[in-house]
Formats: structure tokens, C-alpha cells, sequence
């Protein structure tokens, strides 16, 4: 109870909004290229990059801690070698993370501040041990390593709470459904070429857009963060979400620009009798 008072705290600390702010500015302005947002994100690999890379730096500072404790000639020699992949891995995890918290607002975004702020402690603490290390001055290096784990103790414990109870990273994509069977839509005749149009097909809501032939259909959801894909910017066979700019092809879903990860969920489409119909595709 205590600790769910303490996050209510500092999810409604306004004070953090400020400085939250200017910070995503500098990091949207790092990742405005393409190239960049889509490395960070992980649209290459399918997957939030962040939480992917998490693992590493956690796992290598963990073992070291258990080595420092062993301290003998060879285990204190593993010790360093893992303190200081973990601040090697620490730092694209750090870029990939501050990437995603950009894109956050509110609560999230007060609470992931803090989050990053616990890790980057952590990564000069574990830098700051590395250094006092190689300079032979072994027991400054395992109090440094011994802040290090619990700032990044800390920052975990928020980094979950950001996760598991603000749904912070998590693509949307399995609440797509759909009808499986062929279900009529719209009137062929309202669907007019190159304009958006949401439609209801079942319980799920569908973008549609209608590009000579061809009508393109997808989930109305952004799989990022739930923006409204039907106000979104449609160009060049895509359509832009309003929210964060990830951007989709129309034809196949397939991400173009992140920052999501996963494909946007599609649909079959086609006409029959003068109706749009829709369905899941297999």
C-alpha cells in the first residue's frame, strides 16, 4: 500500500511536466530521420527494441555483483568484464528507452521520467566503478557497482509499474478482430476514392480507403498507442496516425516510419451487390 501511494504521488507531480518536456523535445528532435525512429523503436525487428535490450545490462551487472561477492582472482576479473558490457549495452537500452518515453503523456510520461533518471544513475554509478577499477581502487569500483544495483533496482521496479499498469510499450495489435465471414459495411457508392471512411464491421472498427480498384482495409486503431488512424495524413499508399507519426502502408499494413513495431492488422475487402464488404483475412 505504501508503495501504490508513492506512484499515485508522482504520477499526479505536476513539477515533472516541465522539464519532461523540454526533454522530449531534445529526443524528438535526435530521432525526427527515419532511420533512426525505426531503429530505436524496433520496427525492424518486429518489436519494441527497449524492452528487447532491458536483459542485457540488468543480466551483466547482476553477474558481476555475484562475482564481487565471490572475489576471488578470476571472478573479480569477470567482474569488471561484466560491469563494463553492461555499460556498453546500457547505452543504445537507454536510447531505445527515452525514444519510446517521448511518445508518452500524462502520467506515463511523469512516471517514465524518473524511471530514466533511475537508470542514468545507475549508468554513471556502473561507469564511475569501471573507471575506479581499472585505476586498482577495487573498493570504491564495488560500492559504485553496489549504487549502480540499487538505482537500477529502483528504476526497474518503475519501469514495471510503467509496463504492467500504464500499458506503456504495449503494442494493441491482438485486440484487432473482426468477422471471419464476409459482412457488409457501406454502400459501394459512399465510399468515394482517396477519403478515409470508419466503418463497423462486427465489433471492430475498420478503416477504409478506396484508391482506384483497390479498397484498402485496415484496423482503425494505431497498434502504438490506440490513435484514431481514420484523422490520420494519407500519402503515397500510406496513412500517417495523428498521435506519433507512425506510419503504415495501406496495402499490406506493413510499418513504414515508427514509432510502432508491429504491423497494423488488415482486412479483405470487396464489393458485392453495390456493398463494401469486409472480413478478417486468414
Amino acid at each position: 500500500m505504501l508503495l501504490e501511494k508513492v506512484m499515485k504521488r508522482l504520477e499526479e507531480a505536476e513539477a515533472l511536466d516541465q522539464p519532461a518536456q523540454k526533454l522530449a523535445d531534445v529526443v524528438h528532435a535526435a530521432t525526427r530521420p527515419r532511420l533512426v525512429k525505426n531503429a530505436l523503436s524496433g520496427t525492424w525487428l518486429g518489436h519494441r527494441f527497449h524492452p528487447a535490450m532491458v536483459p542485457l545490462p540488468i543480466g551483466f551487472w547482476s553477474g558481476a555483483l555475484v562475482f564481487d561477492m565471490i572475489a576471488s582472482r578470476r571472478a573479480r576479473w569477470a567482474a569488471d568484464v561484466l560491469v563494463g558490457s553492461g555499460v556498453v549495452a546500457a547505452v543504445p537500452t537507454a536510447a531505445a528507452g527515452l525514444s519510446d518515453w517521448a511518445d508518452t503523456v500524462g502520467e506515463a510520461r511523469r512516471v517514465g521520467l524518473v524511471h530514466a533518471s533511475c537508470n542514468t544513475l545507475a549508468l554513471l554509478c556502473y561507469s564511475s566503478s569501471l573507471v575506479a577499477r581499472a585505476l586498482g581502487r577495487r573498493k570504491a569500483g564495488v560500492g559504485l557497482s553496489l549504487a549502480g544495483a540499487t538505482a537500477i533496482t529502483a528504476g526497474g521496479f518503475l519501469g514495471g509499474h510503467l509496463s504492467y499498469v500504464q500499458a506503456v510499450g504495449v503494442e494493441r495489435k491482438w485486440l484487432a478482430t473482426g468477422p471471419k465471414e464476409w459482412t457488409a459495411v457501406l454502400d459501394a457508392g459512399e465510399l468515394a476514392e482517396a477519403t478515409p471512411r470508419v466503418v463497423r464491421a462486427g465489433d471492430t472498427e475498420v478503416l477504409l480507403y478506396r484508391e482506384g480498384n483497390r479498397i484498402n482495409a485496415l484496423w482503425a486503431t494505431c497498434t502504438h498507442e490506440g490513435g484514431p488512424l481514420g484523422e490520420g495524413h494519407f500519402a503515397d499508399g500510406c496513412v500517417r496516425c495523428p498521435w506519433h507519426g507512425s506510419t503504415f502502408r495501406l496495402s499490406d499494413g506493413k510499418v513504414v516510419r515508427g514509432p510502432a513495431a508491429a504491423s497494423q492488422p488488415v482486412y479483405e475487402a470487396r464489393v458485392t451487390d453495390g456493398k463494401v464488404e469486409v472480413r478478417a483475412a486468414p
